[in-house]
């Protein structure tokens, strides 16, 4: 998910630190676009999915409901991410 705030942020030349904090990104995010407000509040919470299962240890595994609702909010995320970067910045069909 870090990397569809940071696609966002290059494009507009915008800097930004090395992090995987999507609270942070999508903050920087809405200073270009506030109308992505709540996609930003939604996908916050996905943050910890950058470091959460990197790692062994003792954390639980996900639900399958918990994996349907973070695919849905990154799916929904880079729908409008995309809608948002002009045409030469999408990916290439495989």
């Amino acid at each position: 998910m870090a990397h569809l705030f940071k696609a966002l942020l290059t494009w507009h030349d915008v800097p930004f630190r090395k992090t995987h904090s999507l609270e942070e990104l999508g903050r920087q995010c809405l200073r270009l676009d506030e109308t992505l407000q709540s996609l930003v509040v939604g996908a916050a919470p996905l943050s910890e999915y950058a470091w959460r299962f990197r790692y062994p240890g003792p954390d639980d595994p996900l639900t399958s409901a918990e994996t349907d609702e973070a695919l849905e909010i990154a799916s929904a995320a880079f729908s409008e991410i995309l809608r948002r970067l002009p045409a030469e910045a999408h990916p290439k069909d495989q």
